[in-house]
């Protein structure tokens, strides 16, 4: 669903030089997208739950939301705003059918939401514990991961490679190459305007007008699978090693400085960075245009 005040909050943050993304079911698209649009939107997200249009709008309980979604993302892309289906990976997918809706629907590209069955620490966020469909064995995770690569060829996928080979460590039970940023370059933030180090931690860190004096949390944490921390981290692992080697550089410890460039994850954060820079330059360039054809 879309907040009725959805345009304010965009627009709030497209004057104060953010970049405003938003994620939707699709339902009121054709309705509020105009507006959304000339707010500033940057990109949309739709949520997608399987290949097939029938098991789509049965697991949502919205018959014709996809019908809704291919009008509302055409108007977005019409306009400038880059469009992203966001699926969860389960076993209403087929990876290899997938692209043939995706393209149907008029996305520019996917991003995959890893199966996780963790409890939330947020209050904020609504969930069922007791659905199967994100129920994976290892080997089956594994599998999906694999799957997910090899649709890379077919359509453009927003989860780097490297973060798809740190979910199948996990579900080895291997240790992940790259720890999460959360709680010191990414947070979560409720409704209840407290930040958070993610969904998933037991509780808050304070309230986001404390944001800047809440300690950094550095302790390497490779505890979930989230998608949006999992890919988030691989992506800024290499530059925020290079950040640290500078400000250890400028205090003359050069040895520290060195040992942030010569971490093991590196190299792989900027090969990540490598493989999805042309989606990062269509994301960072996305503006849309003043005046939204309907």
């Amino acid at each position: 669903m879309l907040h009725p005040k959805i345009d304010l909050m965009v627009s709030d943050a497209r004057e104060n030089g953010l970049q405003p993304a938003m994620i939707t079911n699709g339902w009121l698209l054709p309705e509020k997208i105009e507006r959304v649009v000339k707010a500033g939107l940057g990109t949309l997200l739709v949520s997608l739950d399987s290949d097939s249009v029938a098991k789509h709008e049965e697991n949502r309980g919205l018959k014709g939301v996809c019908e809704r979604i291919r009008k509302g993302v055409k108007i977005a892309r019409d306009n400038g705003v880059t469009a992203v289906s966001v699926v969860t990976v389960n076993h209403l997918v087929n990876f290899e059918k997938l692209p043939e809706l995706l393209k149907d629907l008029g996305f520019d590209a996917v991003s995959f939401s890893y199966p996780r069955k963790e409890p939330f620490g947020s209050s904020s966020l609504v969930y069922s514990d007791d659905c199967d469909l994100v129920d994976y064995t290892p080997d089956q995770l594994i599998a999906a991961m694999e799957s997910i690569k090899a649709l890379k060829s077919k359509f453009p996928v927003m989860n780097p490679s490297a973060s798809l080979e740190d979910v199948k460590r996990s579900a080895r039970g291997e240790d992940q190459l790259i720890g999460c940023v959360g709680g010191r370059k990414y947070f979560y933030l409720d409704w209840n305007l407290q930040i958070w180090r993610c969904e998933a931690w037991h509780e808050p860190l304070g309230s986001v007008f404390d944001l800047d004096t809440i300690p950094d949390r550095r302790d390497r944490c490779t505890a979930c699978i989230q998608n949006c921390y999992r890919d988030t981290s691989v992506l800024m692992h290499a530059g925020v090693a290079m950040g640290d080697a500078l400000s250890e550089a400028g205090a003359g410890h050069l040895g520290k400085a060195a040992s942030h460039l010569l971490q093991r994850g590196v190299a792989t954060s900027l090969g990540a960075v490598m493989e999805e820079s042309s989606i990062i330059r269509r994301l960072a360039r996305a503006k849309p245009k003043q005046a939204v054809n309907a």
